[in-house]
């Protein structure tokens, strides 16, 4: 198995995979569009406050965005479950 990726390329990946599928979705009609913006919305944001995160100014403020990705993070998978089981 290859090396690891890192957090931010991880999260990284994970968004550009978020905007495709939603380019998809919304693309192909097969959602609500509001669905999509809030799964777009969400799913970008993780990866966002990592990379802010990595320039905390202390470490309370690095766990303070580290909890905010986790939670956008939660948030992302209710949206897609949601989505899933609305098709």
């Amino acid at each position: 198995m290859g090396a690891k990726l890192d957090i931010t390329t991880r999260t990284f990946e994970f968004a550009l995979r978020i905007v495709k599928l939603c380019r998809y979705l919304d693309d192909e009609r097969k959602v609500h569009r509001a669905l999509v913006r809030q799964l777009l919305r969400s799913g970008t944001s993780v990866g966002a406050n990592i990379e802010e995160a990595q320039s905390g100014q202390s470490r309370p403020d690095f766990l303070s965005k580290m909890s905010i990705a986790c939670k956008e993070a939660r948030e992302t998978l209710y949206w897609l479950r949601l989505i899933s089981a609305s098709e």
